[in-house]
């Protein structure tokens, strides 16, 4: 894999390969329901709108908003470079108000294996990302 521009279209084709292909993510996703959407503001794309859609036993990443959203993230691009490249605890981030939330925290409580999980395809995704 090349290099992706993190947030380019080719990030979010590379992560919704990694998320189908994920074994641990489709055993999970038939004990889980939850949509989240993620919107990064003022990106070199424009805002960006991505999600996370689980339903059904099938599990899907992809632009655009959740189908069925429970939980919505906004933040700044700054705040994503930051998160992303470790520089920004996201904890810290979401308790200074760099994130906003909106949606059923229980929700999100509920699917933190699902969270979990994606966390080896945002690292591989990671490896071959640039944030400039």
């Amino acid at each position: 894999m090349s290099s992706l521009r993190y947030l380019s279209a080719e990030w979010i084709s590379a992560m919704s390969a990694g998320v189908s292909a994920d074994s641990t993510l489709s055993t999970l996703a038939s004990q889980h329901t939850v949509g989240l959407t993620q919107v990064v503001t003022g990106t070199p794309f424009g805002d960006v709108t991505y999600c996370l859609h689980v339903r059904n036993g099938s599990v899907s990443f992809s632009t655009g908003a959740a189908p069925a959203e429970d939980v919505r993230f906004t933040e700044s691009y700054e705040t994503a470079v930051g998160i992303a490249t470790e520089q920004i605890n996201a904890q810290e981030a979401f308790i200074k108000g760099l994130i906003v939330f909106a949606g059923d925290h229980q929700k999100l409580i509920d699917a933190g294996d699902v969270f979990a999980a994606l966390n080896p395809i945002f690292d591989a995704v990671r490896a071959v990302t640039v944030f400039n």
